[in-house]
């Protein structure tokens, strides 16, 4: 089991949650970072600490940007980049919204290569669904599923290209999860050729506001 765990909770909220992450580093693939919808305006203390201490465990954190499906412009992209890296010192970028079609491929490879120089060791796209092939040879993890458990209990099928990648290089975000059934999403994510999972119990508008409370407890 490996988790991506985005937690869109302030630390000062919710300090319980980041010390319960920060005590499972040997279950995390990263932990999304999000002030403010990316960096925030300016840099805040509670999560500057917050990713300290998630950096000495030995977890990855990951800066959280957004694409608007390739929409937003590449300068805003960059500015968030930049800011992730200065005041959070992330170790890499979640791309979120990324888009998925063949016809935006390149440029968010120019993206993912911006990114890169900037110091991101890892880069994951969340576009929610699978995209077009050549995505997958310019990040580390996709996220190929994103949405509620009902939706995710439907009949499930994936390109046949994923099949030639290693299941380390998906993942699937699921929330409405009853917290009885989440290794039981965790088991359904690995059958479905994502290593890397996430289910949570939240809900829209903001299902990230707590962690995988019931997988991070078994932590050793």
């Amino acid at each position: 089991m490996s988790l991506l765990v985005p937690l869109y909770v302030h630390p000062a909220e919710d300090p319980a949650a980041w010390r319960l992450l920060t005590s499972a580093a040997g279950l995390l693939y990263g932990v999304v970072l999000n002030p403010g919808d990316g960096p925030g305006h300016a840099s805040d203390p509670a999560f500057v600490s917050a990713a300290r201490a998630l950096r000495e465990a030995g977890t990855r954190v990951l800066g959280y940007v957004d694409l608007a499906y390739g929409e937003r412009p590449g300068t805003d992209v960059r500015d968030d980049l930049d800011r992730h890296r200065e005041w959070y010192g992330t170790d890499g970028c979640f791309l979120d919204q990324a888009p998925a079609g063949a016809g935006e491929l390149r440029r968010c490879r120019r993206l993912v290569r911006a990114a890169r120089r900037r110091g991101a060791a890892t880069v994951v796209l969340n576009p929610g669904v699978h995209p077009a092939r050549g995505y997958a040879r310019i990040a580390d993890l996709i996220v190929t599923f994103e949405g509620h458990w009902t939706t995710y209990l439907s009949p499930f099928t994936r390109p046949r290209w994923t099949a030639r990648h290693p299941a380390g290089r998906f993942c699937h975000l699921v929330y409405g999860v009853p917290p009885a059934l989440t290794g039981l999403a965790v088991r359904t994510a690995q059958e479905r050729g994502a290593a890397v999972s996430c289910p949570v119990a939240g809900e829209l508008p903001n299902p990230w506001t707590a962690p995988p409370f019931g997988l991070l407890r078994k932590a050793p």
